[in-house]
């Protein structure tokens, strides 16, 4: 390995500022190339040209980490080619699918513009680096802090990544930094009630109606319904063994994911039905294998299609024409002003029946621990946290149950505050 040249550094000023000026090795695109480098120092707070003595000792300590750089030629690069070069693609053979499509649009739409302006070795990044990025990607205010937290787990992820190849040595930077604590917090989820899942399925065409019912009464994730085969439908139950992500097969989320999950009889029922429906009439057959929703070539459906073309204009209906909004009510010649029926229940999106289902079988007295093995979470605390929805009217019935449980008491008025005169007990109140 050649032996590294120590160097003092030049400290010069540029504009209102102190840098220390040197050479340094590094890798850029595979080829080690010497290149001058610029560190800035600090403000200039004197006059005159001769660099004040805190100056000069930042910049001793700079060059002391230059000098002594325990990180091979060939290891130093900067933060992007990193990012692109090899924590992207480590991420990629790793992860699943989504989320390693989830990390290259971070990277992309956030991270990538502000990394390249810092024109930064990733060795020489600090915790004040990291910070600067999250608030500037905060400062438009679009996203949300659960948005925000994910970009910092992945540029933690990095560091971490970097730290284990050999590419950082320090502590991970990341690790003191904070999203801005006035972003949006999260929206708030919904869960579809009995109701609106009975309302919702009276509305729906064909085959909307029996995909919708998969999920809200399996609670099957979109990527799995849209995985489903007939193979997979055997002794009454769905056996979850795949799921799609953007038309491409994928393992299930997590282990606990693959695993069977038991068909109501009404769920039952709708399956047969639409097994016949997608049969060939010239024979009789009935498909045993294959896509369960598939297009007219075979392929499995696209759930957003199905969205897009059945279930918002099934539900999005003129409360006076009853016609869907968009172009049908624009052409539709009986009514012009469109008013939303309010009495339909808003699509709310798949997961909502997964939640829906959670919060539904809680409601009707299910252990958590049954849930969580239904919706095939990993731990129970998910199952708790994300998947049991309460209502208002859950909590007027509770607190009307623990109202009877104390009928029989009476609250002891010891310091005589009631009058007497006014007609009400001086010694108790029922």
């Amino acid at each position: 390995m050649q032996r590294r040249r120590k160097q003092n550094g030049v400290i010069l000023q540029i504009g209102h500022k102190w840098y220390v000026r040197y050479w340094e090795r590094r890798n850029v695109g595979g080829v080690i190339e010497r290149r001058r480098v610029t560190h800035c120092l600090g403000e200039i707070t004197t006059r005159g040209k001769t660099p004040p003595a805190e100056i000069v000792k930042e910049a001793e300590r700079h060059m002391a980490t230059v000098n002594d750089c325990s990180i091979p030629v060939g290891q130093i690069v900067t933060l992007s080619d990193f990012v692109e070069n090899t924590f992207l693609p480590n991420v990629a053979r790793t992860l699943r699918k989504s989320s390693s499509d989830g990390y290259q649009r971070s990277w992309d739409l956030h991270l990538k513009p502000l990394v390249n302006r810092e024109r930064t070795n990733m060795k020489d990044l600090q915790t004040f680096h990291v910070q600067s990025w999250l608030d500037q990607i905060a400062k438009d205010g679009q996203l949300s802090r659960a948005s925000l937290k994910g970009i910092k787990s992945m540029i933690s992820g990095a560091f971490k990544e970097a730290r284990r190849l050999g590419y950082y040595t320090g502590s991970n930077p990341v690790r003191d930094t904070r999203v801005d604590p006035h972003a949006a917090p999260p929206a708030p989820t919904h869960a579809y009630s009995l109701e609106e899942i009975a309302t919702i399925l009276s509305l729906l065409p064909e085959p909307a109606a029996t995909i919708f019912a998969v999920a809200a009464y399996t609670g099957l994730r979109r990527g799995e319904i849209e995985g489903l085969r007939w193979e997979d439908y055997r002794d009454g139950e769905l056996n979850v063994s795949r799921s799609l992500w953007n038309g491409e097969i994928v393992e299930p989320k997590t282990a606990k994911s693959r695993a069977a999950v038991p068909v109501i009889r009404l769920l039952a029922e709708r399956l047969e039905i639409h097994r016949l429906r997608s049969g060939n009439p010239e024979d009789g057959t009935v498909p045993q294998s294959g896509p369960i929703f598939r297009t007219s070539v075979g392929t499995p459906f696209s759930l957003q299609n199905v969205v897009n073309q059945q279930i918002l204009p099934a539900l999005r209906r003129c409360v006076h024409c009853g016609v869907s909004e968009g172009l049908p009510h624009l052409k539709s010649k009986t009514c012009s002003n469109y008013e939303r029926d309010s009495s339909i229940p808003e699509w709310q999106g798949f997961h909502a029946a997964r939640r829906g289902l959670g919060s539904n079988l809680y409601r009707m007295g299910v252990h958590e621990l049954v849930i969580q093995k239904i919706l095939r979470h990993s731990n129970v605390a998910t199952t708790t946290s994300y998947y049991v929805k309460t209502t208002a009217s859950d909590v007027k019935e509770a607190m009307e149950q623990f109202e009877q449980k104390l009928e029989g008491q009476t609250l002891r008025d010891t310091d005589g505050t009631l009058n007497s005169a006014l007609g009400a007990t001086s010694r108790t109140v029922n």
